[in-house]
């Protein structure tokens, strides 16, 4: 899958009900979203509410050669019932050079294996549920992440290069990104009473509530 200006692209492998509900909250938010199973009916079932639905065998290399892996902002392998797949997919992504590969794990003995070769976060669903998941990996290089309402979230981010040496008002945050800045952090110390010319600085984070569709923009 070629890679989208502007958007975040993640490909999920496996598509049980871990892997489907990350897969659907990802589009949700705005990202584009590849879906891979060796189920045909799986694959049916969710075609027409991701980017991009495939079915494969992912226990043959040959596989994972034209699926433009390297094109992903992560990769989430959540295959069950079979460990030879789940290695196979890890490894394809790291190959590619995928940034961050998250892996789910039915056990110790796996999450083991899985963080040896590569894999850069395991979760195991009864601790971290699907949904969860596909927030976390939205959120991205968000300092905090928090669910106000099925809409609206509340984020703590870092200022951006681009936005060092500006202030609100030359910034339009609003306007552009659809968020309401309700206070700033700088030098530890958290402020809600924001001057909306006050110069922003390297190291100042922002907190703001977004609409969790406009968080893909907001994030790249």
């Amino acid at each position: 899958m070629k890679k989208s200006e502007g958007k975040k692209s993640y490909a999920v492998f496996g598509l049980g009900e871990f892997g489907r509900s990350v897969a659907l909250e990802l589009m949700a938010a705005g990202a584009d979203v590849m879906v891979l199973d060796k189920d045909e009916d799986r694959i049916m079932d969710i075609a027409d509410q991701v980017t991009l639905a495939m079915e494969i065998d992912a226990t043959e290399m040959h596989s994972f050669e034209k699926l433009g892996l390297s094109n992903m902002d992560a990769v989430v392998v959540a295959m069950t019932g079979c460990l030879d797949a789940c290695l196979m997919a890890i490894l394809a992504a790291k190959e590619a050079g995928v940034p961050f590969v998250l892996a789910k794990s039915q056990n110790s003995t796996q999450t083991a294996i899985f963080e040896r070769i590569g894999a850069d976060k395991i979760v195991i669903p009864e601790h971290d549920g699907g949904v969860r998941v596909a927030r976390n990996l939205m959120a991205g290089n968000f300092v905090d992440f928090i669910e106000l309402s099925r809409r609206i979230r509340m984020v703590e981010m870092p200022v951006k290069e681009e936005w060092v040496g500006k202030n609100l008002v030359e910034l339009s945050l609003r306007q552009r990104h659809k968020v309401n800045v309700i206070a700033f952090r700088r030098n530890g110390e958290l402020d809600t009473d924001i001057d909306p010319k006050m110069l922003l600085q390297k190291g100042d984070n922002i907190l703001i509530t977004i609409d969790k569709k406009y968080i893909n923009e907001l994030n790249n």
